[in-house]
């Protein structure tokens, strides 16, 4: 609802938009513009859903119709912060600054990749190399993000841990 004052005094009222059902249309405009991404074809498809209760119309080209009761989520991880966090890391050049302080090595893993995990780790849900590795990478989408190497990054920071806490100790000390 939109309310504006007239002059009088009173108050106007006319309806803006109304959220119950579709037209025809609508939903037709609705169906051309869900698109679903198919990894057989590597494309982008256009499908229509619908729930199970209704029928499918005739006019329904590429539709699915969708069990609503049995659909579950699972495995949700925060992809959007992560994502943010890796975004932020490339435009800062951080990805180019680093690949050429730390040269590659003998390890199977990048560097690179590696602070790139932790200072994301860092910037979100600050915890140990440790907790990173039991917890917090599973629970981001973190592999999503670094690649194919992800777990390679992820095992190393484990081994990181003892030896970011030895040294760590050894300075502290002596």
């Amino acid at each position: 609802m939109e309310s504006r004052r007239l002059r009088s005094g009173k108050v106007a009222q006319r309806q803006v938009l109304y959220l119950g059902e579709i037209n025809d249309s609508q939903q037709s405009s609705w169906r051309r513009t869900l698109e679903v991404f198919d990894e057989e074809q590597h494309r982008f498809t256009p499908l229509s859903l619908f729930p199970e209760d209704r029928p499918v119309p005739a006019d329904a080209v590429d539709s699915v119709q969708v069990k609503l009761s049995e659909m579950k989520l699972e495995r949700a991880r925060p992809y959007g912060n992560c994502w943010l966090g890796c975004e932020l890391w490339r435009q800062l050049q951080l990805d180019r600054f680093w690949s050429e302080k730390l040269p590659p090595g003998r390890e199977s893993v990048a560097w690179p990749q590696v602070l790139e995990l932790l200072v994301v780790n860092r910037l979100m849900d600050p915890g140990s190399e440790f907790r990173v590795y039991r917890q917090w990478f599973d629970q981001s989408a973190m592999d999503v993000l670094l690649g194919q190497e992800a777990r390679s990054v992820l095992a190393f920071t484990a081994t990181l841990e003892g030896s970011v806490r030895w040294s760590s100790m050894c300075c502290c000390t002596t």
